[in-house]
């Protein structure tokens, strides 16, 4: 068995054209390219039992050889594929199983599912490949184009696969910041055979939650910090295609939501070891947030505000200016996050995450903190600001609510982290108390930001009696608002601290 760690690129056709002909490759190619066609079946179960338990076999026609690969296991970050690899030639294009080592196949490949394999799908592309010497790690770049197809579908294939052959694993990312300098690209976290299981099961792509990681009792805080930074930038990635090409406002509400809580755990690791890179990458995740948070505030506020008036009365010209006005706005900033200048910002700074996250700043000595009394003090100390911040709520005070929500979240998001490391009892209904007292909080936001927003509008004397009657529809909303807050508070207030023994 080996262990194959690649980064993948997803890139257009053109701009893999640009980068074909670089100076960037010729400088550090070891051997010209060689450019090859690459057959491959995939098989599996009817069930898609191999799938399912998250491995995948395939035949591979390169030459004039054939050769049988079983990959599974490992992890995806940023990009980086790392997957256990098990793989054997074959005389002819049939699974065959009679090798001499065939026994350390048996654990993912028993006897008696061999016998239901079958083909499911294959894929068909040119590989040109170069070995690199670059920084002095050896990779071996891949330029694929092709396709993948099942029986009633077929997908095109475009990408850069940067593949470690030797060296540290944080050269495939400086490769890769190197070729982002030259040409636009996506990191990819699906491999081809993934795409060709959605393929063939007629995915379609949904906004997709933050899941939070369970750690062993044996990691260290360190392990612990690092898991949830890596699951809070694939929260991040797993929306991020979504946000660009659809029209789903969830998509890009989970980007924020990924964000704030990889704000969070930042701010952990800055309290357990400072870091002038973890300070730098925070101000970046700030200031995206801030862009991401405009443009969530013309989503919401065009859906819960604008809208329902328009139908409640849907002849009032001024409403529907100020709607279409509003669309306007909204429209612009989606452009703006589109553009390619602002996607290549993206890239860089998940790039410069998984240089910083394979770099120096874990790997010193220091980390003595338990996991868990490090979280216990955490948790008590945003808990008795949240507690300090959320007495005598009978007014409305805009400024004094924002930092109550703010709390919330950091409260809510840390507990949910460290959730697993005690009683799961006593952390259910605390954490199902503090999201309803953060849903609340939320609501009021969105009324105080209607507000900015009928201000900003009103500017326009053809809209300012639109924007009138708007704030006159949201001004009912936040009494009520107000006093489920307080009923929400007392919930919570109810709850013990599930961290205290």
């Amino acid at each position: 068995m080996a262990v194959e760690t690649e980064l993948k690129l997803r890139i257009t056709p053109g701009n893999l054209a640009v980068l074909r002909k670089h100076a960037l490759l010729k400088v550090h190619q070891l051997a010209r390219p060689v450019t090859r066609r690459l057959q491959n079946i995939y098989y599996d179960t009817p069930k898609l039992d191999l799938h399912k338990s998250g491995m995948a076999l395939r035949l591979r026609h390169a030459g004039r050889q054939w050769l049988q690969t079983l990959k599974g296991g490992g992890s995806v970050q940023a990009g980086l594929h790392q997957r256990n690899e098990w793989e054997v030639r074959v005389r002819r294009p049939a699974l065959d199983f009679s090798f001499p080592d065939a026994a350390e196949w048996d654990e993912h490949l028993p006897p008696l599912l061999r016998k239901r394999l079958q083909p499911v799908f294959a894929t068909d592309f040119s590989r040109t490949s170069r070995m690199l010497n670059f920084q002095g790690a050896q990779i071996e770049l891949c330029m694929d184009q092709g396709e993948v197809r099942t029986e009633q579908r077929s997908m095109p294939v475009c990408e850069l696969e940067l593949e470690l052959k030797s060296g540290a694993t944080l050269r495939l990312f400086e490769l890769a910041q190197a070729i982002l300098r030259i040409v636009p690209f996506e990191l990819e976290s699906v491999s081809k055979a993934e795409q060709g299981y959605r393929l063939l099961s007629g995915y379609a792509g949904h906004p997709t939650k933050f899941a939070a990681p369970v750690p062993a009792r044996t990691d260290t805080l360190a392990d612990m910090l690092k898991m949830l930074i890596w699951s809070c930038l694939q929260h991040f990635q797993n929306n991020l295609g979504g946000a660009m090409l659809g029209d789903d406002a969830e998509y890009l509400h989970q980007m924020r939501v990924a964000l704030r809580r990889l704000r969070v755990v930042l701010r952990m690791a800055e309290k357990a070891r400072a870091d002038r890179q973890l300070a730098g990458l925070y101000k970046d995740v700030s200031d995206l947030c801030i862009g991401l948070g405009r443009i969530r505030e013309w989503d919401v506020f065009i859906a819960q505000t604008v809208q329902p008036m328009c139908k409640r009365m849907p002849v009032h010209a001024g409403l529907q200016a100020l709607l279409a006005e509003s669309e306007r706005h909204r429209a612009t900033c989606y452009a703006a996050l589109r553009s390619e200048a602002q996607a290549r910002e993206r890239q860089r700074l998940l790039l410069r995450f998984a240089i910083w996250m394979n770099g120096a700043y874990w790997q010193q000595t220091g980390w003595q903190q338990q996991m868990q009394d490090f979280a216990t003090r955490r948790l008590h100390k945003l808990a008795k600001r949240f507690a300090s911040s959320g007495q005598q709520l009978s007014t409305a005070d805009a400024a004094r609510l924002h930092h109550l929500r703010i709390l919330a979240k950091k409260l809510r998001y840390s507990a949910e982290f460290f959730a697993a490391l005690y009683d799961i009892k006593k952390t259910g209904p605390y954490l199902a108390t503090l999201s309803a007292v953060q849903d609340v909080l939320g609501q009021i936001n969105d009324i105080a930001v209607a507000h900015r927003l009928l201000d900003e509008l009103a500017e326009n004397a053809a809209l300012a009696e639109a924007a009138v009657l708007a704030k006159g529809w949201i001004a009912h909303e936040l009494s009520g608002r107000l006093t489920a807050l307080r009923k929400s508070m007392q919930n919570f207030n109810k709850q013990p601290a599930f961290w205290k023994k």
